[in-house]
């Protein structure tokens, strides 16, 4: 498919005999934000760590931008980038210090007014002179998600992007990723345990578990097709035991 950007194909990974992701397929299509759903264990960290070449699968295919990850490894990589809650930056390091580092790894040209202007969005503008040591958990993701857009990827992972924000900035999160993905057509994978997030960002979602996809479609779609109220009581069934039954 010309508009694919990551095509899964029958993905398994092992660690020791421990089955992470059993057999694991999908697609994301260009421009769409796609949430990968489950409880812990499900085998999203383990795919996301794939399609970032952190870990080299057991067997199957992955193939990014049209060529396999693998063997393209740092060409897919140079386009892409990565954000996480629970992933800190070098904590000796001011805020634009950091992002100077980041903007030197991407090769990011005249990347001052992009960092000023990310800064700004996120609401961040005042902690650039700051340690990155000394920043709330609150304040670290917003710096996270500065540094994932500095280099205009086109595909960007996020793993729980707003898990440790309050209410308010949470939700002018979502929409600041909205807005940035209509405006630039980014391709989004998403993964969050919040499904309020998921309901209002995510254009279709893949729910995981045991390390197979076991419902996918639009957020409304799924919701409905398990006649369910919400996309948290799909989460909860599929999380209790995995053996969702469409309604009839």
């Amino acid at each position: 498919m010309s508009d694919a950007i990551v095509q899964v194909e029958h993905l398994r990974k092992e660690f020791n005999g421990t089955v992470a992701v059993a057999d694991v397929s999908f697609t994301v299509r260009r421009g769409e934000i796609v949430g990968l759903l489950g409880a812990n264990g499900a085998g999203k960290t383990t795919t996301i760590q794939v399609l970032l070449g952190l870990t080299t699968l057991t067997s199957g295919a992955v193939r990014v931008f049209g060529q396999d990850l693998e063997r393209h490894r740092v060409e897919i990589l140079q386009r892409c980038n990565f954000s996480s809650a629970y992933t800190a930056l070098p904590s000796n390091l001011r805020v634009r210090e950091n992002l100077r580092v980041f903007a030197a790894l991407y090769q990011v040209r005249d990347y001052r007014p992009k960092m000023d202007a990310l800064l700004q969005l996120f609401e961040i503008a005042h902690l650039k002179d700051k340690i990155t040591g000394h920043l709330s958990s609150g304040e670290s993701t917003r710096v996270n998600l500065c540094k994932a857009l500095l280099s205009d990827p086109e595909l960007l992972l996020l793993d729980e992007p707003t898990a440790s924000l309050d209410p308010d900035i949470a939700d002018k999160v979502r929409k600041i990723l909205r807005r940035i993905q209509r405006e630039r057509g980014i391709t989004m994978i998403y993964t969050s345990h919040n499904m309020r997030d998921v309901e209002e960002v995510c254009d279709r979602v893949l729910f995981l578990h045991k390390g197979k996809v076991i419902a996918a479609g639009a957020p409304q779609e799924v919701i409905a097709r398990f006649n369910q109220r919400s996309l948290e009581e799909v989460f909860i069934r599929v999380a209790r035991s995995g053996d969702l039954v469409e309604a009839q």
